[in-house]
């Protein structure tokens, strides 16, 4: 994979570079909340916009369909890039319309320009080779160069994304060169004890990585609403708790599986259950009951873990070279909801281990509970793709750029 510092060696000053990166911030009211994922490729930009290139800038931003959608434009985030760069953004107002290409004939050595969401064009998502082909074919024309640095879309297989590179001498941006030197230390050359913390919604969503970390990681602590499909497997009562009674039997065998090969599966032992999902909007104060997890009631749901699940994960914690950490333990959003999440980043804070924050919700709920990231050792940018990576899947982006 041809990195950035080798495209800069030879000169770039003049030309036009397409950077595909990932955008993709979160927006309440056309208002970023969290603009980690600009800040993660600011280094990639600002180089190639300090060497003289005319860096073209491309993402995508949620799920419009395959149409202009102004709830979904990428002008808050161009102007929060000329924020951080401290230099004016042009914003083209389509993807690859007459807006675009005036928008990049008009770039002069050294600046910089968004283009319009690229699922704004159906050809960005298509499964069709050649409508995928026809739109790539059409973004190649902005440029000269390409520079993948979206970690987060790299296990998408997008015209942007994978037939793009294929178009364009390439080079993978410093954002990729890192995310992927860190998902190396986390498989090819492991530090042990080698502990992974899962949470989020779905079972269903991690059923992949357990499968392949039953073989690699030395504990697994389960959290979030995928443990309530783990503790009913055990012939526990979870009331109405999120469950996916159709993975309780695969979730068995992971269990057998893990005591086979001598992994610590770690569940829950106390929850925060409550009658009623909580407000998120107004944060009203939330009304709950801790209890052991084998006496959730049947009219209750499991909200977060409890003081003594807190305690327990951070002991397993403690002694860990290496943690990997994916998806929120509880519903972090609202405050009373929130201390087994912000349990979990202390633990890894406290811990002399290599950390690794495994990017979406995992990481937005680091910056919103208000730790310092540059504490970690990593905060991905990617949750999808890091989980993908784990998984040992080929990857179209990488593949694109080792291309």
């Amino acid at each position: 994979m041809k990195t950035i510092d080798e495209l800069l060696a030879e000169g770039v000053a003049g030309k036009r570079v397409f950077v595909r990166a990932d955008l993709n911030v979160p927006l309440a009211n056309g208002e970023i909340t969290d603009d980690g994922r600009i800040r993660a490729v600011l280094p990639t930009i600002a180089k190639l916009a300090e060497a003289g290139a005319r860096v073209v800038v491309a993402s995508h931003l949620g799920r419009p369909k395959g149409a202009p959608d102004p709830a979904f434009s990428l002008a808050p985030a161009a102007k929060r890039l000329g924020e951080l760069l401290d230099a004016e953004v042009a914003f083209a107002t389509d993807t690859v319309g007459a807006s675009a290409k005036e928008t990049v004939a008009a770039l002069a050595d050294g600046r910089v320009a968004v283009i319009e969401n690229l699922r704004f064009n159906a050809g960005e998502t298509s499964k069709d080779d050649a409508e995928r082909g026809a739109f790539a074919d059409q973004l190649a024309e902005l440029a000269d160069v390409y520079v993948g640095d979206g970690f987060g879309a790299v296990h998408r297989k997008h015209a942007s994304v994978f037939d793009l590179p294929a178009r364009l001498p390439h080079a993978a941006g410093y954002l990729i060169a890192t995310e992927v030197g860190v998902l190396q230390k986390l498989t090819a050359d492991v530090q042990r004890p080698y502990v992974v913390v899962l949470g989020g919604a779905k079972v269903s969503d991690k059923l992949a990585v357990i499968d392949e970390l039953l073989g690699k990681a030395d504990r697994i602590l389960i959290g979030g609403g995928m443990a309530y499909t783990f503790l009913h497997a055990k012939g526990y009562e979870v009331g109405i708790s999120l469950l996916q009674k159709d993975q309780v039997d695969t979730v068995k065998e992971y269990m057998a599986r893990a005591e086979r090969n001598g992994v610590e599966l770690v569940l829950p032992v106390d929850i925060l259950a409550s009658s009623d999902f909580p407000d998120l909007k107004g944060k009203t104060p939330a009304e709950f009951v801790t209890v052991a997890a084998d006496a959730i009631p049947a009219d209750k749901e499991g909200l977060d873990i409890g003081p003594k699940t807190r305690e327990l994960y951070a002991s397993k914690i403690a002694d860990a070279a290496t943690v990997f950490w994916n998806g929120p333990v509880g519903v972090f959003e609202h405050p009373d909801y929130a201390g087994g999440t912000a349990a979990i980043a202390q633990a890894l804070l406290d811990s002399r281990a290599f950390t690794v924050v495994g990017g979406g919700d995992s990481a937005a709920s680091v910056r919103i509970l208000g730790f310092d990231e540059n504490a970690f050792g990593h905060i991905s940018t990617g949750g999808g793709a890091s989980l993908e990576y784990l998984e040992g899947k080929t990857l179209p982006g990488l593949a694109a750029l080792e291309g």
